[in-house]
């Protein structure tokens, strides 16, 4: 995968000039960072799938709880063998890594359940976001997602899985 990073960095590398442009090109277009949005996908299916379930049975902030769990055991071994290859699982550093993810994740989980109570349940924008059979929760839902991505690839690239 490196190689098509490569190749692709060397395209744009003939028609972008400027170095400083392409210092940013090489950063964000990344096999860290296309690995880091492919598995923050599928966190978000994983987090999707268990909250339409659990939504079935319980109110939709509770399901949301049980979907961020979920969600966060998926993630976090994604994170660490795929997009961050923190290959080691010695005890001392899994004793780091396991409470700096889950701190950042409950930070998050706070800022995605504070957005669904406003959102939901104050402003009732579900309604007026509700698309044909999809509910307007789970729009919302989506919206909050993407900003929750983007939180914990911050907090793991720069607090949790640094590189040394």
């Amino acid at each position: 995968m490196d190689k098509l990073f490569e190749k692709i960095h060397a395209l744009c590398a003939k028609f972008i000039k400027n170095e400083k442009i392409m210092e940013l090109i090489r950063k964000v277009v990344s096999k860290e960072v296309f690995s880091y949005l492919f598995f923050g996908v599928m966190t978000t299916v994983v987090n999707l799938l268990v909250l339409a379930l659990c939504n079935r049975f319980v109110d939709i902030m509770v399901s949301n709880i049980i979907a961020w769990v979920a969600a966060v055991i998926f993630a976090y071994v994604t994170n660490k063998l795929f997009v961050f290859e923190s290959k080691s699982w010695k005890l001392d550093v899994i004793a780091k890594e396991i409470p700096s993810f889950a701190g950042a994740r409950v930070l998050t989980l706070g800022i995605e359940e504070l957005g669904l109570l406003v959102m939901i349940k104050w402003l009732h924008l579900n309604a007026a976001l509700t698309i044909g059979a999809i509910g307007g929760e789970y729009i919302v839902k989506g919206i909050l997602a993407v900003v929750v991505v983007l939180l914990n690839y911050i907090f793991s690239k720069l607090l949790i899985f640094k590189k040394k």
